[in-house]
C-alpha cells in the first residue's frame, strides 16, 4: 500500500501528528502504524479499508479517527479503552454492530454511527455526556432508548433520520442545548410533548413521517428558524405555532392540512413558507401583514378565492407561486 505523499503531516519538531489520506483508494492500513504513537487525527474516510487493526486504537495521543465509508465489518474490541479518543466516524461501514466497549468511550465529543445496519443502541450510550454531536441516522433501530434523554452536553446535532422507529421517548425534551434535530423518514405518528423543552433548538426536520398533529407545546421553541413537515398528515396546526417569534421556514408540502390558524400572523420573522399540495381552501389574511416574507408556494394547492393581498405581497417583492 502506498500512502499519498502529503499523508502523513508532521509538527514543527518533525513528529507525526495526522494521517490523512480521505478518498485515497486504501485497501490496507500502513503496517508500521503503531511507529506514529504521536498521531493526533487519522482521517481515512471513503477508502476500501476492511478492518481496524487494534495497533490503531491503541495509539495513545489519537483524538480523532475518521474511518466514514470503509468497509470495516467489525470494530475491534480495544477501541473502548483509546485513552485520548475524542471525535470517532464509523459511518457508512455496514456495520451489523458495535462492540460493548465503545461505550466506554464516555469522553466522545462526537460519535457518528450513520449508514450502518445497527438495530439497537444499549442504554450505556446516557453516560456519554460530553457529546455535542451524535449521527446515528440511516440505520435500523426499531427505538430511541429513554437514556438519550440524559445527553444533555448535545449542542450542535443530534440525527436519527432514516430507521424506522414509531415514537420517540418523553426524555428527547431535556435536550435544551440542542441546535438541530433530525428525525425524517421514520413512522412517528406522534410527537411528545416534551418536545417543547428544547429551548436552544434552532432547526426541526420530520419530513416522511405518520404525523397527524403537532402538540401544543410546538409553540415554546424560542430559538426555531426552521420547521420543516413534508410529507405527513397532517390536517391542521395547533394556534401555538404563531408563538415560534424566530420562525424563518416552515415547510407544509404534501399534507392534507385544510387550513392554517389565524395565529400565523404571529410570525413575523417568518421568510418562507411552503404550501405545496395541502388541501388548504382559504388563506388566512394575516399572511399579507407578515414583513418578512421573501416566499409563498402555493402550487399544487387551490384556494376557493385567491385573495386580492396575493398582488400587494408581489409588488413588495415577495415570490407567490401559484
Amino acid at each position: 500500500m502506498t500512502l499519498p505523499a502529503d499523508a502523513l503531516r508532521r509538527d514543527a519538531d518533525g513528529t507525526p501528528t495526522a494521517l490523512r489520506a480521505p478518498h485515497a483508494d486504501l485497501t490496507r492500513w500502513p503496517a508500521d502504524i503503531a511507529a506514529y504513537p504521536g498521531l493526533r487525527l487519522i482521517d481515512l474516510d471513503g477508502n476500501r479499508l476492511a478492518d481496524l487493526p487494534p495497533s490503531v486504537a491503541a495509539l495513545p495521543a489519537l483524538h480523532t479517527l475518521l474511518l466514514y465509508g470503509n468497509r470495516i465489518g467489525t470494530v475491534p474490541p480495544e477501541l473502548g479503552d483509546a485513552p485520548a479518543l475524542r471525535h470517532l466516524s464509523l459511518g457508512g461501514n455496514g456495520l451489523p454492530d458495535v462492540p460493548d466497549s465503545l461505550w466506554r468511550l464516555t469522553g466522545l465529543h462526537s460519535l457518528n454511527l450513520a449508514e450502518n445496519e445497527l438495530t439497537g443502541v444499549p442504554d450505556h450510550i446516557g453516560a456519554f455526556t460530553r457529546l455535542r454531536m451524535l449521527d446515528l441516522g440511516h440505520n435500523r433501530l426499531d427505538h430511541v432508548p429513554a437514556a438519550v434523554g440524559a445527553l444533555t452536553g448535545l449542542t450542535d446535532f443530534l440525527y436519527l433520520s432514516d430507521n424506522g422507529f414509531t415514537a420517540v421517548p418523553e426524555s428527547l425534551g431535556r435536550l435544551d442545548r440542542l441546535a438541530y434535530l433530525n428525525l425524517t423518514d421514520n413512522r412517528l405518528g406522534a410527537l411528545p410533548a416534551s418536545i417543547g423543552g428544547l429551548a436552544g433548538l434552532r432547526e426541526l426536520r420530520l419530513h416522511r413521517n405518520r404525523l397527524t398533529a403537532l402538540p401544543d407545546t410546538i409553540g415554546r421553541l424560542p430559538a426555531l428558524r426552521e420547521l420543516h413537515l413534508t410529507d405527513n398528515r397532517l390536517t391542521e396546526l395547533p394556534a401555538a405555532v404563531g408563538g415560534l417569534a424566530e420562525l424563518r421556514v416552515l415547510d407544509l408540502r404534501n399534507n392534507p392540512l385544510r387550513r392554517l390558524p389565524e395565529s400565523v400572523a404571529g410570525l413575523t420573522r417568518l421568510r418562507h413558507l411552503d404550501l405545496r399540495a395541502t388541501r388548504i381552501t382559504e388563506l388566512p389574511a394575516g399572511l399579507a401583514a407578515l414583513p418578512d416574507l421573501e416566499k409563498l408556494d402555493l402550487r399544487w394547492t387551490k384556494p376557493e378565492v385567491l385573495p386580492d393581498w396575493l398582488s400587494d405581497l408581489r409588488d413588495r417583492g415577495c415570490a407567490v407561486l401559484l
